[in-house]
């Protein structure tokens, strides 16, 4: 199996729905590429952050950058269209 390959069957992987005998050909390949270990992992850990539901807090150097970016974009878009924010 390609990266590319398992990427095309990521979702159904992570759902479980994926065909086992694909399954096996899929755990190979992961268990000798790292990148695609890493994307995988990346999933998982952000579908288990979802399903518990919990807040996460981002630093706060963080918020204040995309808080920044959020409304200078929304000025540049209101403002394009003749609106005032």
């Amino acid at each position: 199996m390609k990266c590319e390959e398992l990427l095309a069957l990521l979702n159904e992987y992570v759902d479980g729905t994926v065909d086992p005998a694909i399954c096996g050909e899929f755990e190979r390949h992961l268990a000798g590429c790292n990148p695609c270990q890493v994307v995988v992992d990346n999933i998982r850990k952000t579908i288990t952050l979802y399903k518990q539901g919990q807040p996460y807090e981002l630093p706060a150097q963080f918020h204040e950058r995309l808080h920044r970016a959020l409304q200078q974009r929304w000025t540049q878009t209101h403002s394009a269209k003749g609106n005032s924010p």
